[in-house]
């Protein structure tokens, strides 16, 4: 069982992502979830968080982290995920319990007192990460692995070179990628490979009491991704969790990754030299490929086994 820590900020499919977690405690320990001011700021992204945790009665201890990047301001993405970050599903006001510690102290904390390496699933900018790896270096070696939802090397989606997690932090990013840890890369390569349609979306409709809620939250989503081209729905931060469940679904490459971190148009673009000819450092998986059935399955088999 692979021991994990969530870092997201919720976000539709940050919001399906936890679920599927949650879905396969027999594969996955959560031992925690930590929120980044990203999709939406920090005190919206939290309380998206506690609306999934309070939905799915589960008892994860959660932290909220920082507010906003390393070095710029803080942007987040109203357009695609409306102005409470998780548009769609009604959550009805109920408390779920908020630690008084800071994300990364929460992240460094849980990290010491795992039995055994553990796994990050990082779902948003990566400013959490990057202030744990550079104030705590001593959880280096117990990091078995960070799994990552961002980045391109095709393209972008923020701007015609970026993707928005990194290009809300690249400064972060930039230190996450060269930490010297093995990182999986599932950035818009695979993830716009990662899509569920419109007709297996309509399947969930009444279907479950949690299958409704991700009906719901994937109903909103799908509009929303209309503006921006898309007709089926691209589930980005689900992949993380997808890869973590069943890395044999997907295909890459390993490449040594950069972040571009100056003020030019190229700001947060992921780049790597995947030339065969230079014995660089290939400190990144760069997922490329998905079985899109098996994805959508496993999304499917998660909502069921939830609902039973």
């Amino acid at each position: 069982m692979k021991k994990i820590l969530i870092d997201c900020d919720p976000g539709h499919d940050d919001a399906l992502a936890i679920i599927m977690a949650l879905a396969n405690a027999e594969k996955l320990k959560v031992l925690g979830i930590t929120t980044i001011g990203g999709n939406q700021t920090l005190a919206k992204v939290t309380k998206n968080a506690r609306n999934i945790l309070h939905f799915l009665h589960s008892e994860i201890p959660l932290a909220a982290g920082q507010e906003g990047p390393l070095v710029k301001s803080l942007k987040t993405a109203p357009e695609a995920h409306g102005e409470s970050g998780m548009e769609g599903p009604y959550f009805e006001g109920a408390e779920y319990p908020v630690s008084q510690m800071n994300g990364v102290e929460f992240l460094y904390r849980k990290i010491l007192q795992a039995e055994g390496k553990v796994t990050i699933a990082a779902l948003g900018p990566l400013t959490n990460i990057a202030l744990l790896l550079k104030s705590h270096p001593e959880v280096l070696p117990l990091i078995e692995e960070i799994v990552l939802m961002g980045g391109g090397i095709s393209h972008g989606n923020q701007t015609p070179l970026a993707e928005f997690n990194i290009y809300v932090d690249p400064e972060a990013a930039e230190i996450v990628f060269q930490s010297g840890l093995q990182i999986v890369m599932a950035g818009l390569d695979v993830t716009e490979k990662a899509v569920i349609t419109v007709a297996e979306i309509d399947q969930l409709h009444g279907r479950g009491r949690v299958n409704q809620l991700a009906y719901e939250l994937l109903s909103f989503y799908n509009t929303s991704g209309r503006q921006f081209g898309f007709i089926d729905s691209p589930l980005h931060d689900l992949c993380t969790i997808a890869y973590l469940l069943m890395p044999e679904i997907f295909t890459g490459t390993a490449a040594d990754i950069h972040v571009i971190t100056d003020d030019s148009l190229a700001r947060g673009l992921t780049y790597g030299d995947f030339r065969r000819a230079f014995d660089l450092p290939k400190n990144t998986l760069v997922l490329q490929e998905v079985d899109r059935e098996k994805f959508v399955k496993l999304l499917m088999d998660a909502l069921d086994r939830l609902d039973a």
